[in-house]
């Protein structure tokens, strides 16, 4: 099995040299095996001839494309670290990571030089920034050579989203992020013939490693528009020949408002994945029945390259509501001592395997306490296992509601208001309460043209969930704060309504 992102890309390139790896969304550029090797070698000149030694960091701060691709595969095959960052951070933020990173270099998109070039005016050491469009190519025509790097070697420092205090990055390695190239390939049976349509952002950990590297395990393909459109999502899955999509929650809600094509042209199409955050079962079993492909519901953090459980290939194995089985990894749940509780009992998920990552840069304190002392790591989030193995997720620690002493996960609060038919989007989250401790509030974006006052809401939701858990406050809100990778940021809903 291949260790280093270079091992998978040189296998390709050998294999299926004139093969295609890319194509943008519209079909009008691509980029074949042998194409990406010899842009690997130019992008080796590039950095050397910047003053960076295979080791250093270099920052990305690009939108989606083949020059993107270029540069982060290009990047890894000669030994650097990439830190793709986050276009949607606050700007204390984005200034913060390039600082934190010591990043050598910053490779920017045009319209964000001046913003970057500013940020990095008072860091206090020298970076240099090269601009590049992410849809050009424009690399040097000299290539260079530089060693195979490690499959220890640090190939990916990724921050996560600091919903709570400073982002911390993910530290990555060349084994981690080929390991994982490999298991998402195994578990979705992927082979040289199939392609995705890639809409997810490159700085975020599941298009970086399910849409850019498994391809490169199983010598397959992708299709990868600027950004997601709902309303050309169809088109470009269909022209672009793919056999599968790789989608977020938030998207699949989006696709359900729309137009349904005719089933006989998006036949190719062999499943969806769903991932990075849950998927309440309305809208899968809505999906299924408007568009007549069948979803696999996955999950995994950056901290694990993404997906470490996946639901069956097979349709008739997969359970509506779970995460699905570990993939590519082990994975249990454990108690407030670390220690393994029964099947069916909630608890922290925990896991360890070759996808783990090393640690968090520079924080040696997050990363202990990330760990049990006999190397699980602790996702945070709460959940239980079934007999059968398949991993259910009721909520994160954190945002956990106790009231009045009995646990509430907000996700069941979400998911009863998704039932209703005026409801387009939900999120609960615990409130003060003098006599609780905590209760409930829920935030509820509705469908177009559609309304709902209080009294009835809260009707459905007495019949749904009962007193206790029903909401205590409601607020209709236009939209849900949300990550990149479409998870709701429910501690950023008390700001939204205070």
């Amino acid at each position: 099995m291949s260790s280093t992102v270079r091992t998978l890309i040189d296998q390709q390139a050998v294999l299926r040299p004139q093969a295609l790896y890319a194509t943008d969304g519209e079909g009008q550029s691509t980029l074949s095996y042998a194409d990406l090797a010899r842009a690997c070698h130019q992008v080796a000149a590039l950095l050397l001839a910047h003053g960076l030694q295979p080791g250093d960091t270099v920052s990305l701060v690009m939108p989606n494309g083949l020059q993107t691709l270029r540069l982060l595969l290009g990047a890894m095959y000669g030994g650097w670290c990439v830190n793709p960052i986050n276009l949607l951070s606050q700007p204390e933020q984005m200034r913060y990571v390039l600082e934190h990173s010591d990043c050598k270099m910053v490779i920017v998109g045009p319209e964000w030089e001046t913003p970057i070039r500013a940020m990095l005016s008072d860091i206090g050491r020298p970076v240099a920034v090269w601009v590049s469009a992410p849809d050009a190519d424009c690399l040097p025509e000299q290539t260079a050579q530089t060693p195979p790097p490690p499959a220890d070697r640090l190939a990916l420092l990724m921050y996560t989203s600091g919903t709570t205090g400073k982002p911390k990055g993910v530290m990555l390695t060349q084994s981690n992020l080929a390991a994982n190239a490999h298991a998402i390939s195994q578990e979705h049976g992927l082979v040289a013939g199939d392609r995705v349509l890639a809409v997810l952002p490159l700085y975020h950990i599941n298009a970086f490693a399910v849409t850019m590297l498994a391809p490169l395990a199983h010598g397959g393909s992708l299709a990868m528009p600027p950004k997601f459109s709902a309303a050309r999502f169809w088109a470009q899955a269909i022209e672009r020949e793919c056999t599968w999509i790789n989608v977020v929650p938030t998207m699949i809600s989006y696709l359900l408002e729309g137009e349904a094509p005719d089933k006989a042209r998006t036949s190719r199409i062999r499943f969806c994945r769903s991932a990075s955050a849950a998927l309440p079962p309305e809208h899968l079993r809505a999906f299924e029945r408007k568009f007549g492909i069948g979803i696999i519901e996955t999950m995994g953090l950056t901290e694990t390259v993404a997906p470490s459980f996946s639901n069956p290939l097979d349709p008739a194995q997969r359970k509506v509501g779970a995460v699905g089985r570990a993939s590519g990894c082990e994975a249990q749940v454990i108690d407030g001592d670390l220690r393994p509780v029964p099947d069916g009992q909630t608890g922290e998920i925990a896991i360890r395997g070759p996808n783990v990552m090393r640690g968090y840069y520079k924080n040696d304190e997050a990363t202990r306490s990330s760990f049990t002392p006999d190397g699980w790591l602790r996702t945070g989030d709460l959940g239980h296992r079934d007999s059968d193995g398949f991993f259910f997720v009721t909520g994160r620690i954190k945002e956990l509601i106790i009231k009045g002493g009995e646990n509430i996960a907000p996700r069941e609060i979400d998911e009863a208001l998704l039932q209703h038919p005026a409801i387009l989007d939900a999120a609960a989250v615990g409130i003060p309460d003098r006599h609780y401790g905590q209760d409930i509030m829920a935030c509820i974006v509705l469908r177009p043209e559609q309304s709902l006052d209080e009294p009835a809401l809260r009707d459905f939701c007495l019949s749904h969930l009962g007193r206790y858990k029903t909401p205590k406050v409601f607020h209709f809100v236009q939209e849900l704060p949300r990550g990149p990778s479409g998870k709701v940021q429910r501690l950023k809903l008390l700001d939204m309504v205070a």
